[in-house]
């Protein structure tokens, strides 16, 4: 099969049928072998109903509905298990994403051999409320990364390779970072192409203020599972080990003070009146905790098979 085409969807009921068809319609003029595998977020509008009954007009539809919704992250995931293509598209359900540009994503996997090819809206339809941080996180994953090619993380509309797909993990809120993810495991030919932003033309956006504190934590979790995630003691440790030899330094020069004001037969006040007494024992605490906490980092990161267990209700 050439393309698998994933599709993560809340509440799109009015979209899709315009959006299955325009598919249809591109895979058919390009000759492509191909699959559309919509991902039901645990919608309430009757979305489900709907892929139901574009199935039954088109048998390349697949649909996957989850009992309750858990997130876009979720939603890839479980139809990156499912994807049998060659190349898998993602695109959001929502008709800003123009399926048009899926041939030239498939010539830029197959021909130029890309592992990834992310979009870039660099025309948006968005307001400035929302284009102004996305800008400041796309800045700052930029740096984090050092994918400085890419301006856009979180455009919907991206191209994989199959092995990409199946080697890498979306969990929490980290599809903002899929080229991180895919970079982490390896796959470091990730390249940008310009793609069409549409206004949107039904409904209205999932995505409220939350998603910039959310999408900052993200960046700095992806950060950490992708350079510490497989040696969390190298990071704790390391931590842990500086601060209590800094504790244990400042105790031993209140220690060798003291002495040497007694050796002189002069008075000098107690160990609990120095504030750096305090200072090195809160160091030397904290740095015994940190390297616990480094301890048990390894045994649950060797411990966490069920991290993506999802209730799947039904699949057609």
């Amino acid at each position: 099969m050439d393309i698998s085409v994933v599709i993560p969807l809340y509440d799109e009921v009015e979209s899709l049928p315009e959006l299955t068809s325009w598919i249809k319609g591109v895979m058919d003029n390009n000759r492509f072998s191909y699959e559309v595998i919509l991902v039901d977020d645990g919608s309430k509008d009757g979305s489900w109903d709907m892929i139901c009954r574009l199935k039954e007009q088109n048998p390349h539809l697949k649909g996957i509905k989850f009992r309750r919704n858990y997130g876009k992250s979720a939603a890839l995931n479980v139809g990156f298990e499912a994807a049998q293509g060659d190349v898998v598209i993602t695109m959001d359900a929502d008709l800003q994403d123009s399926p048009d540009e899926i041939p030239e994503l498939y010539r830029r996997i197959t021909q130029e051999k890309y592992d990834l090819v992310s979009g870039w809206k660099a025309k948006r339809y968005d307001p400035i409320s929302k284009t102004l941080p996305t800008k400041l996180f796309n800045s700052a994953t930029r740096r984090m990364s050092g994918i400085h090619n890419l301006h856009d993380f979180n455009c919907g509309l991206k191209a994989y390779r199959r092995d990409v797909v199946k080697n890498i993990e979306v969990y929490g809120e980290m599809h903002r970072y899929i080229p991180v993810i895919a970079k982490w495991a390896g796959f470091t030919k990730i390249g940008e192409q310009t793609v069409e932003h549409r206004a949107r033309k039904y409904g209205k956006t999932k995505f409220g203020l939350s998603r910039f504190v959310n999408g900052f934590l993200d960046l700095l979790s992806i950060f950490f599972v992708g350079k510490f995630g497989k040696r969390p003691m190298h990071f704790f440790g390391t931590l842990g080990v500086l601060s209590f030899f800094a504790g244990t330094v400042m105790a031993l020069w209140i220690i060798v003070e003291k002495l040497y004001h007694i050796s002189r037969n002069e008075h000098y006040r107690d160990a609990t009146d120095n504030p750096l007494f305090y200072i090195a024992l809160v160091a030397i605490i904290l740095g015994s905790q940190l390297f616990l906490t480094g301890f048990v980092a390894e045994l649950v990161s060797r411990s966490a098979p069920e991290r993506n267990n999802y209730q799947v209700e039904e699949v057609i």
